[in-house]
């Protein structure tokens, strides 16, 4: 089986500064966080207007595949300026990319993984497909519905909740997790596996 040398694209999407740092619309940032600590590399500013870490993830040596895990340093609604210089500067093609994100129609810590589709009126979403069309993969991480009539802009704005927080690491630990799988086994065995 020939292993794609061409590295693969993962993008974190959140707000940057430390007042959105525990957001649920952060989420993606956490898992981003997570898969450089494991990769052992440290973020870095890039030109693109992003951080970025390379590294490898799945089994060592050759099978390994090179990723570059980035956070965009814009506000998350302009997330696919950063995300579309990234995949010119990499040269990743769309199908070899990964948004993390955040997902209100999702109960708190489920994923769901897939390729396409809509942005279900998310808004870094919204950018990335502007700018490179929907072909790209998403790891969405189920954030639930705003409580009672609470609008749903201050709620993605909100930090988890203290209860949420006492489980948070182990579902950011599992999305890391789906997305090495997806990077490494393909789309299919990591919906499998994932798709709660």
């Amino acid at each position: 089986m020939s292993v794609p040398d061409g590295p693969w694209l993962v993008v974190g999407l959140g707000n940057p500064g430390p007042e959105y740092a525990g957001n649920r619309h952060n989420v993606g940032f956490m898992v981003a966080d997570l898969l450089a600590e494991r990769m052992g590399g440290r973020f870095k500013a890039h030109r693109s207007r992003a951080q970025v870490v390379e590294g490898r993830v799945g089994p060592p040596g050759p099978v390994g595949r090179r990723v570059v895990v980035a956070k965009p340093m814009s506000f998350m609604n302009l997330s696919g300026g950063p995300v579309t210089a990234l995949a010119d500067f990499y040269k990743v093609p769309v199908e070899r990319m990964v948004a993390v994100h955040d997902e209100l129609d999702i109960d708190f810590g489920a994923l769901r993984l897939k390729c396409g589709g809509g942005d279900n009126g998310h808004n870094g979403l919204k950018s990335i497909t502007k700018s490179l069309g929907p072909g790209y993969h998403r790891v969405r991480f189920g954030i639930g519905r705003p409580p009672g009539r609470m609008d749903v802009a201050a709620f993605v704005l909100k930090d988890f909740s203290s209860v949420e927080r006492r489980e948070l690491d182990y579902f950011v630990d599992r999305a890391a997790d789906a997305v090495e799988t997806l990077i490494v086994d393909g789309l299919e065995r990591a919906q499998g596996t994932y798709n709660s």
